[in-house]
């Protein structure tokens, strides 16, 4: 960690994104630093300029989020928490701009098909744009504009904007999970429930998958997680990503891990550490 008494937790986005929203459950007096792709993200703790990351994983919309797999086993950075964040969607203008004088609005392109019936029943119109806390940070530098944005309400309440409408998404359960990383491993027994999350490339023998997932089954330890992606370029060097419930030292799980290893010829522990209450 950095030596200055207060962390710096980098996110992608601007302030007021849903990263940010993210960092501000994790612990709301860290400093954040917004960066403007997922690898500046990572960059920034690599090179000092943040002790922490957030990232976000998956989404219980949209699924996996692009990239990150593939991102996360290169970082040289570990998973110390995992973090829930609902998508409540507000609509904000600028102060004295009431609801009937929008008649457009910006958000990112996730965003505007969560609110159509919303939008639709207002007669409000939509465009893209590259980021919703950006797009209100924008807006907000915009005198006389009328224009709304679609974001989060930690957005609207950093930029000085008036919020008119809050949850106008159209599902009530959109979440999105994501990860705090850091430097160095943590693999302590923090909590009563304890996840595990490892990559691992299997070797190159007939049912080398089924074998190396039957350790789990056998000694009971649940899955949560198994998602798959090529690496290198090659459509048959696969690896794979997994989420467990149990802590490595848990004999149910030393077992299962001993024998996946046996099957693979790559196994990175990515991260040990507390389930979130929201998992359920």
């Amino acid at each position: 960690m950095s030596d200055k008494s207060t962390p710096r937790i980098a996110f992608q986005g601007a302030l007021g994104a849903y990263s940010h929203e993210a960092c501000l459950q994790v612990d709301p007096e860290m400093i954040p630093v917004p960066c403007t792709t997922f690898e500046g993200t990572i960059r920034a703790v690599k090179e000092g300029r943040a002790d922490l990351a957030m990232l976000p994983v998956e989404n219980t919309t949209y699924g996996r989020v692009a990239d990150i797999h593939r991102l996360l086993p290169e970082s040289g950075l570990h998973i110390i928490a995992e973090a829930f964040v609902r998508v409540r969607i507000a609509l904000m203008a600028r102060p004295g701009v009431k609801l009937e004088d929008v008649k457009h609005v910006r958000a990112h392109m996730v965003l505007l098909p969560q609110a159509r019936r919303f939008l639709d029943e207002h007669g409000i119109s939509f465009e893209a744009a590259a980021d919703s806390a950006g797009a209100a940070e924008e807006l907000a530098s915009t005198e006389g504009s009328a224009e709304g944005v679609l974001a989060s309400e930690v957005a609207a309440d950093i930029h000085g904007l008036n919020v008119l409408a809050r949850d106008v998404e159209d599902l009530d359960h959109n979440t999105t999970r994501f990860l705090l990383m850091a430097p160095d491993l943590d693999d302590s027994r923090r909590a009563e429930k304890m996840i595990t999350t490892f990559v691992f490339e299997v070797r190159n023998i007939p049912a080398a998958l089924y074998k190396a997932m039957g350790g789990f089954a056998t000694n009971g330890v649940n899955m949560t997680k198994l998602e798959s992606y090529m690496v290198g370029g090659s459509f048959t060097a696969t690896q794979f990503y997994a989420d467990i419930e149990g802590h490595p030292d848990d004999p149910p799980v030393r077992r299962a891990l001993e024998e996946l290893r046996y099957f693979t010829h790559e196994l990175d522990i990515l991260g040990v550490y507390p389930a979130h209450p929201d998992r359920g």
